[in-house]
């Protein structure tokens, strides 16, 4: 039988409970898109298909029984649990889709001191995790800016990363142990242990899957120790772009991990550092830790910064900026507000390559777009920033903002679109990957199979091993 709307609700009653399935028509409109079509959102506009439930899971119990009965009667599952998806992951792009809730799974389980760990379930804010490690002067590492809003399930199936990456790693890096759901509603753990050599790395599989493979319900992060009253602040103002680079990799390359390690192109710094930038590029740095390292770390970070023309910033201004970079509901209903009465909006397309690579890449498509995007004119702001570094390369943070001289419908496809392609494509040109942490959601999933090349064989057969039906969000990673 087709499994009707009426009737899928009526089942889910029976699995979860009257309580926990929501179907208001405003909850179930909003519930149909993420932040990738906030623009038509803050219009009222939702014309993709809408769920036709959404169910709020009390237990990993529930979230197993609800996949379970999607499997049986393929039925599209979209997982979620804080929202803050920014590629069309959380979008439903199927009719009957059941929305799969996991934010009321928010107790946090054992703080281990002892351990260096912490295990939550998949709904607890990353914000309140912070809040309670702290209190034992411990910290978690990860601070993205969706920290008040984040929750744990979604940072790690999206393979999320924070402003203090050089030092502690993204989450991949963080997550010890997690406990999965897969889509036949069998439940897998994965042990706490610091490393085994026990065959692949199955984390991997699970961090990073986005809701396509399985939906993520228990997370064990490590700890550090939290240690502010340490922390250093650097700033210096650059000339160029390239300079800030080759400073950024120079003291990565050279052992030494700042927390942060930042540099703004004049157009992006102009946004950020108005009040003293004066239109030149700003370099950030943030040392933090044992005292011992952090005098090292500021130590070298001023040896080369000296061999570049330069000058310094206070760091009292930086560590300001600092305090007020993360955004959360107050600086949302802002952005809404800016969109509705000024017409204008501001995305970001996050791209990584080699050092090699970086500045061309950054270079091409600054060309590019003032070449060929043809609403050029529209644009208010077009620059960039490396905000996360490796040994090996770095990441560039494509901004773009501009005014919307077309219908509320039409701004995806006249401006978001084209923009991103561009960045993607040059990304991908020059040997680069598509995205270094927002995932590939719904709408760069068309560039997958380039992005991995002969590897994404690989990835159609953890698709067809783990999911066979095809019930776990349709069209995320996957194209469609």
């Amino acid at each position: 039988m087709t499994a009707t709307a009426a009737w899928i609700v009526e089942r889910l009653h029976d699995i979860a409970g009257p309580q926990r399935v929501v179907t208001d028509e405003q909850e179930l409109r909003e519930a149909s898109v993420d932040r990738f079509k906030k623009y038509t959102a803050v219009h009222g506009i939702f014309d993709g298909p809408l769920p036709c439930a959404i169910v709020r899971a009390a237990d990993t119990a529930q979230v197993a029984a609800v996949l379970a009965f999607a499997d049986e009667h393929r039925i599209n599952v979209v997982p979620r649990t804080g929202r803050t998806g920014t590629e069309g992951g959380l979008e439903t792009a199927v009719e009957g889709t059941i929305v799969l809730d996991g934010s009321a799974m928010d107790a946090i389980l054992h703080i281990d001191p002892q351990n260096m760990q912490v295990t939550a379930q998949c709904g607890v804010p990353l914000q309140v995790l912070e809040d309670a490690v702290r209190e034992h002067g411990l910290t978690t590492g990860h601070s993205p800016q969706s920290k008040p809003l984040a929750q744990l399930g979604g940072l790690v199936a999206t393979r999320s990363i924070g402003q203090f990456s050089t030092l502690y790693g993204g989450i991949e890096d963080m997550v010890v142990g997690l406990e999965a759901v897969l889509p036949d509603g069998s439940t897998s753990r994965i042990k706490n242990v610091p490393r085994r050599a026990a065959g692949p790395d199955i984390r991997s599989i699970v961090i990073g899957n986005e809701g396509a493979l399985c939906f993520v319900t228990e997370v064990t992060v490590k700890l550090f120790k939290h240690q502010p009253e340490n922390n250093r602040f650097h700033g210096y103002l650059l000339d160029d772009l390239h300079t800030g680079i080759s400073i950024l990799r120079e003291v990565i390359t050279g052992g030494f991990r700042p927390s942060v390690a930042r540099v703004y192109s004049e157009q992006d710094a102009d946004q950020h550092f108005a009040h003293f930038n004066d239109g030149r590029c700003v370099l950030v740095f943030v040392a933090e830790g044992p005292a011992g390292i952090v005098e090292a770390t500021s130590a070298e970070i001023e040896r080369v910064v000296a061999e570049h023309p330069n000058a310094p910033v206070d760091p009292a201004l930086i560590e300001s900026w600092f305090e007020n970079l993360n955004w959360g509901t107050d600086k949302i209903r802002a952005e809404q507000q800016a969109m509705l009465d000024e017409r204008r909006l501001g995305y970001t397309t996050e791209i990584s390559a080699d050092w090699s690579s970086i500045g061309a890449i950054y270079d091409s498509v600054m060309r590019r777009v003032r070449a060929e995007f043809p609403r050029f004119e529209d644009l208010t702001m077009l620059g960039g920033h490396s905000s996360h570094s490796y040994q090996t390369g770095t990441n560039m943070y494509f901004v773009y903002d501009y005014r919307i001289n077309c219908e509320p419908r039409e701004e995806i496809e006249q401006y978001h679109k084209p923009l991103n392609a561009i960045i993607v494509e040059e990304a991908l040109r020059h040997g680069g990957s598509m995205v270094h942490h927002h995932g590939i959601g719904k709408y760069r999933a068309q560039w997958t199979e380039q992005e991995h090349g002969s590897a994404y064989e690989m990835l159609v057969r953890l698709k067809e091993s783990f999911d066979p039906n095809g019930i776990m969000n349709r069209g995320t990673i996957f194209p469609a």
